[in-house]
């Protein structure tokens, strides 16, 4: 039996960070996407079926970390999963989902994997589509599948997230790190390496298949409390503030990412806390990196690159 595990989106942080996982537990990996950083990295386009195919060939576990543009959800993803779905339906392998909590939409209260998919704003139905296929396609029996939700992550190599350069290249600096959305509102944020772990954890197990699950975090943290352990790491006179929503409709006048972020703003002015409880019990003891020690880490990132 092959003991290939396919990463696509390899050189992106999530990917990258899965990569490193694998290989720390043993696991003989191929790392795909578009343009190789390294001379042992696989190319392919994976949005069309054929490069899908060539990358997903003899793998046994398939872990889906690439996508399109954030501001190209709705229009690409759909088509973009139906080719993954070709590849790995091809391999005769098993697809892990990297996946977000976009499809409840706003709820009341910690969002658990049994809530319905109630987004009504064009990224949120994007994802909730994307699941829909690739549970589909388990059910009818053309793949194995499961799927890991996290929340807004950070950690070393995450540049393209809302708790990236903004707050830690910018401490740094010694300028005003920046907090999307309300400062004091509890928010489950995710460390990359912890989210790669729990990710090959689904390859690794089949009871995962055939359902979400929400990959464990540390507890959840404001954004202010948040902060204020990236000062206490990076040293300085502490600046900090939060971005609200009428800077957000500003910058997104010019800058497409951040104006889709405004249709998910309900994540980001009240509560936003997933319970990971379910993956506790199915695969625990589980150890996450507190956030002490992983902003300690992501800085350390930032202060080499």
């Amino acid at each position: 039996m092959s003991d290939l595990h396919v990463v696509l989106g390899a050189t992106g942080a999530i990917g990258s960070a899965v990569v490193a996982a694998l290989t720390a537990r043993g696991h003989h990996v191929r790392a795909v996407s578009r343009h190789p950083t390294s001379g042992d990295g696989f190319a392919a386009d994976v949005a069309t079926a054929e490069g899908a195919v060539a990358a997903c060939r003899d793998a046994a576990v398939v872990y889906q970390c690439a996508q399109p543009k954030y501001e190209r959800w709705a229009e690409e993803f759909p088509a973009f999963t139906r080719s993954v779905l070709a590849g790995v339906e091809a391999a005769g392998a098993k697809l892990v989902m990297a996946d977000n909590l976009y499809v409840y939409g706003p709820v009341t209260g910690p969002m658990t994997e049994d809530l319905p998919h109630a987004a009504t704003n064009p990224q949120g139905r994007a994802r909730a589509a994307v699941d829909a296929l690739i549970l589909d396609a388990h059910r009818a029996g053309r793949v194995r599948a499961t799927l890991g939700r996290a929340s807004d992550y950070y950690g070393p190599g995450g540049t393209n997230t809302t708790i990236g350069a903004t707050i830690f290249a910018a401490a740094l600096a010694g300028k005003t790190a920046r907090w999307v959305g309300d400062l004091d509102q509890p928010h489950t944020v995710a460390y990359l390496p912890d989210i790669a772990a729990a990710l090959v954890t689904l390859g690794e197990h089949d009871s995962a298949d055939g359902r979400a699950w929400h990959l464990p975090a540390a507890e959840p943290i404001t954004g202010r409390a948040f902060l204020d352990l990236v000062w206490a790491e990076a040293g300085g006179a502490p600046k900090s503030a939060g971005l609200g929503r009428g800077t957000q409709r500003l910058l997104g006048l010019v800058n497409p990412t951040v104006r889709a972020l405004g249709e998910t703003w309900y994540q980001r002015d009240r509560p936003f806390v997933a319970d990971d409880s379910a993956f506790r019990t199915a695969f625990g003891p589980v150890e996450v990196t507190p956030h002490a020690a992983g902003v300690a880490a992501t800085l350390a990132w930032y202060r080499a690159h």
